[in-house]
Order: structure tokens, then sequence, then C-alpha cells
């Protein structure tokens, strides 16, 4: 009964070392096909994309079944929707607005925006690590910082008494604030 926990045999060794070269190969390819994009940390397709190629990739390589067509179907299969939501989302303002998450405005210069923190299911704990790690000092070194849609924290350092383009805060959620200063 144990061995059945720690034996292989010869023949499931060289099962999953084809499948794991041929999944490999098909993976790389559909990426060289399809781009890099394909797993970027831009967006919940993103995200899905990696975790489905991953255990796609888990099952075909340590499975008998699905096999390496299958998983080689199924890789293809995920690759084309990726592809195409990228297409659509390029293409439609509205597709984009309804798949990717909405930066948010988390800190005004010095100032916690506290209800930014709830919606974006983050604590002071949270910012304030995130603080520490763009090398900030003191609150006052801070002129925004923005939860991304990847949930990424960007800081924008108070460097100088500039202003920070508008370009730069485009579709950010409570962005309105930097409107109505004199930065």
């Amino acid at each position: 009964m144990f061995e059945k926990w720690i034996d292989i045999s010869t023949k499931e060794v060289v099962g999953i070392l084809i499948t794991a070269f041929g999944a490999y190969a098909a993976v790389l390819l559909y990426t060289r096909i399809t781009g890099l994009r394909s797993f970027s940390k831009m967006s919940a397709p993103d995200f899905a994309m990696t975790i489905a190629t991953g255990s796609i990739l888990g099952a075909t390589i340590s499975q008998p079944s699905p096999t390496l067509l299958a998983g080689g179907l199924a890789l293809l299969t995920l690759f084309v929707i990726q592809w195409a939501i990228a297409f659509a989302r390029r293409k439609s303002s509205h597709v984009s607005r309804c798949i990717d998450n909405q930066p948010v405005l988390l800190m005004h210069g010095s100032e916690i925006l506290h209800d930014n923190l709830k919606k974006s299911n983050l604590t002071v704990n949270d910012l304030m690590g995130k603080l520490r790690e763009a090398n900030t000092r003191r609150l006052s070194d801070v002129k925004a910082v923005i939860f991304e849609t990847t949930g990424d924290v960007s800081v924008i350092h108070a460097c100088d008494d500039e202003g920070i383009d508008p370009t730069l805060l485009s579709n950010v959620l409570g962005a309105d604030r930097f409107r109505t200063d004199n930065n």
C-alpha cells in the first residue's frame, strides 16, 4: 500500500518527461504567437490566464489524463480567449470598463482617504507597508498613493511644488481632488 505513494514506473517517468516537454513547448509557442501580454499582471483576465495555464500544465504533466493533445488544446483555447479579450479591450472602452478594475486614489498628499481604503478592502497598515516599501520617510513626502488595477500600489513622492500631470491620473477614482488643488 505504501509503495503507491512513493513508487513510479519507467513508463510513467517517460510519460511525464514527454508531456512536460510537449506542454512546455506549447506554452512557449502560444506565447510567441500571442505575445507576452498573456502573462502580464494587468487585469483580471491576465490573472485568470496565469492560474488556468498553471493548472492545465500541472494536470497534463502529472497525470495520464488529460493527454498531451487534450492539454495542448486546452492551452490553445485559453490563449485564443486571452487574445480575444485583449483585442476587445483595445477596441472598445465599454469592454475595457467592464473587465478592468479602476485605479483608486488612497492618499491625496499626506491625507489618507479612508473611504477609498475601505472600497479597496485595504487597511491603514497595508498602506503604511506600501509607503515603507516605496522609501517614504514622512507622510508629508507623499503627493499621491494609487491602488492600481493590478493590485499594486504606486506612490508618487512630493519632490517639488509641481502638480501631477493629469494624464497620469486619468480614470483614477478620487483623482478629482487634484483638479480642485493648485498643485
